[in-house]
């Protein structure tokens, strides 16, 4: 999962697997594959500089 900030400041946990698509308007919206929106603070490239840092973590902790 990965840490985003809503348009609030509160924090929320979101699971990246789950992503269908993120547009910038200016603001960042989420679409999740349920159809729930998410809006978040961080710009889509963060976001998915995120995603990649921890499907890195992912890997590098899994066994060999």
């Amino acid at each position: 999962m990965i840490r985003l900030t809503r348009l609030g400041g509160q924090a929320l946990y979101l699971n990246s697997d789950l992503i269908e698509f993120m547009e910038a308007t200016p603001d960042t919206i989420i679409v999740m594959t349920s159809g729930k929106r998410v809006i978040v603070i961080e710009q889509p490239a963060e976001v998915v500089k995120r995603i990649v840092e921890y499907r890195r973590r992912i890997v590098a902790e899994s066994p060999s």
